[in-house]
């Protein structure tokens, strides 16, 4: 007896010091995002008024607004979020409800687990090569879009493959029990349940185009370009490439440093205010879905 209540309190000690490191490691994330965020806030927040906001750039980005910046990122977002969500989601269909269990699913599962590994220039390379050059898109919000809806394609394939396993079977065989056809069943039936998850997956692709510079670089952006665009074949400024260029280029790097932390701190409320949307959203479809 007095070894079982040894080896119990071992187990609970045990326990107890598990917890306490994912707690801790919990809270050190905790910090390291209020730390960044303090320090932005010291260094930009001088600078956000809101002419910095809706104002025009001016004297080689040094002086007046980043509004083109603000809106050129959002076209790129809602651009490769109409791409990229309806064919991840479409393909995570294929994937779990009708690819049978082979060589065939094993190779997509592969290549995709492999496209997310992919470095995002790379992407960048290849969207030039393709919708730049070769199908003559030129340097647009259509080059760029098409660009970060692949790099962001296998993040939407994977949550929404996720969410459509987490939904239990039964669901399918009691819709298939009543006569339901398989599309009716995934059409009425899986995806409902499963989007509040999906939603995820667009929570996170939202958040990774939003910091991208890489790929819009070769595809898109411009470096000075103090108007907005007026088609989806027009270039348009970006809050992460404009953040670099006035970070690393000019003639007075320090002059310029407080816009920078600016930009910085508009960059992180934007992906901020599309998450708390998203999540909203997702929320939202949780309690309809619980009400059904």
């Amino acid at each position: 007896m007095i070894k079982f209540a040894d080896n119990r309190a071992s187990k609970q000690r045990k326990e107890n010091l598990a917890f306490l490191t994912f707690r801790i490691m919990s809270y050190f994330v905790v910090v390291i995002l209020a730390v960044i965020i303090l320090f932005l806030l010291y260094n930009g927040a001088r600078v956000i008024s809101w002419d910095f906001i809706t104002a025009m750039p001016a004297e080689g980005m040094t002086k007046g607004g980043i509004f083109p910046a603000i809106v050129g990122t959002l076209c790129l977002v809602a651009g490769s979020m109409v791409f990229a969500f309806p064919v991840g989601v479409l393909s995570a269909i294929y994937i779990n409800e009708y690819a049978k269990d082979g060589l065939f699913k094993r190779f997509v599962k592969l290549m995709t687990n492999n496209l997310a590994g992919i470095p995002s220039i790379v992407f960048g390379l290849f969207g030039m090569s393709l919708f730049v050059n070769t199908l003559g898109f030129g340097d647009s919000i259509l080059s760029g879009s098409l660009t970060l809806g692949l790099l962001t394609l296998p993040v939407v394939i994977r949550t929404t493959e996720e969410a459509l396993r987490s939904v239990d079977n039964s669901f399918r065989q009691g819709s298939l029990a009543l006569g339901a056809t398989k599309l009716q069943t995934i059409r009425k039936v899986v995806l409902p349940i499963s989007f509040p998850n999906i939603i995820t997956g667009l929570i996170l692709s939202i958040g990774r185009v939003s910091g991208e510079t890489a790929p819009i670089l070769f595809t898109v952006a411009a470096y000075f370009l103090p108007k907005l665009p007026h088609s989806i074949f027009d270039q348009v400024m970006a809050l992460p490439y404009h953040l670099y260029v006035i970070s690393t280029s000019g003639t007075n790097i320090e002059e310029s440093r407080p816009m920078a932390y600016g930009t910085a701190l508009v960059l992180i409320a934007f992906v901020l205010i599309m998450n708390i949307i998203a999540n909203l959203l997702r929320r939202y479809f949780s309690k309809k879905v619980k009400m059904n």
